[in-house]
Parts: C-alpha cells; structure tokens; sequence
C-alpha cells in the first residue's frame, strides 16, 4: 500500500477514449495528419485534453496497446510529458486482433477484461481511476473484491471519446477521496 499523500492513478487508454471512433459534433480535433506520416486516425486526437487529464491532478499511466508508442505518437500531440506505461506480460510487438480472446483465456472469470489483473497489480493498493471503452460489470465486480484501494472504472463511449461528462464523472469521484 502506498502513503496517503500519493495521487492517486490514472491508467489510460488511447482508442475509443482519445481517438474516438464516430465523428461527434462539436468535438475539437487537431491538425491532418497525411496519411504517409502515420495513423489517420491521429488526427481525431483533441490537442488540448492532455491539459484536462493533467488538471484531474492524478498520476497518469498509459494503459493500452499502443504501449511506447503513445509517448512517442499520442502525448506530443496532446500536450502530455512522457508518461509510464503499463506493459502487457503476455503481449508481443504485434498486437493480434484476438488479442482480447488469446489473454482471456483460462486467465479468470468470463468477461473479465484482459487488462484487469494488471492493472490491479500495477496500482498497488493505490487509488485509480481507468479510463476504457471496454470495461464491463465483471471488470467491476473483480476489481470491487481484490483491490485495497478505492478505485473508479470509467467507461467512454468509443463513438464519442472522452468529452465533459466524462471529466465531471471523473472529478467528482476525486472529490469524494480523502485530502491527498
């Protein structure tokens, strides 16, 4: 367990809650990226949610498959400092599209979301927060029975990303923390 002035955890995921996957009105995206620079998809990333995510005051960790390469993509062009970043016992340098199917297996209840226990065991007993499109009532309930710590498991709406419902949520639930 860790001392009580720690913030608490952030773990974050990059598509779905960064790069939503729909066109929503109103959502701000940054600049083109042509598509023999990278991943068209980047620039759906809103440049300025880094400063939002850095506000929350909490200790921000990536938490998806992009592993290093969010730093080296995703962070500068959404104004985030290198961060650490959760690394997948079990995955190689290719990410299999049946990667959830293949981590799954035999590995706990049915439903239970690959990145679950690890990110259980990476916080410690901290408090943490995990933004995800891909958390269920399982995810919940498992991490409700083996964590310590108090903790939030926020699903995104993937069509949508992260947007300001989404930071009230998360902010409210800091509040109801002890003083850090």
């Amino acid at each position: 367990m860790t001392g009580p002035t720690e913030s608490p955890l952030l773990f974050l995921d990059v598509d779905g809650p960064l790069i939503p996957f729909g066109a929503s009105p109103g959502h701000r995206h940054g600049a083109a990226v042509p598509a023999d620079q990278g991943n068209p998809l980047l620039m759906r990333l809103d440049p300025g949610i880094g400063a939002r995510l850095m506000a929350l005051g909490c200790h921000l960790v990536w938490a998806t498959t992009w592993m290093e390469e969010a730093n080296q993509t995703v962070a500068p062009r959404i104004g985030l400092p290198k961060l650490p970043v959760v690394h997948w016992q079990d995955m190689d340098a290719d990410v299999d599209a049946d990667v959830d199917a293949d981590m799954d297996a035999g590995k706990g209840p049915r439903g239970l979301h690959w990145k679950t226990r690890r990110l259980v065991e990476w916080a410690n007993g901290r408090p943490f927060i995990w933004v995800d499109d891909e958390i269920s009532a399982m995810d919940r309930q498992w991490v409700a029975a083996g964590h310590p710590g108090p903790s939030l498991l926020h699903r995104v709406d993937p069509a949508r990303g992260l947007e300001e419902a989404d930071f009230s949520a998360l902010t409210g639930w800091l509040q109801t923390l002890a003083p850090r």
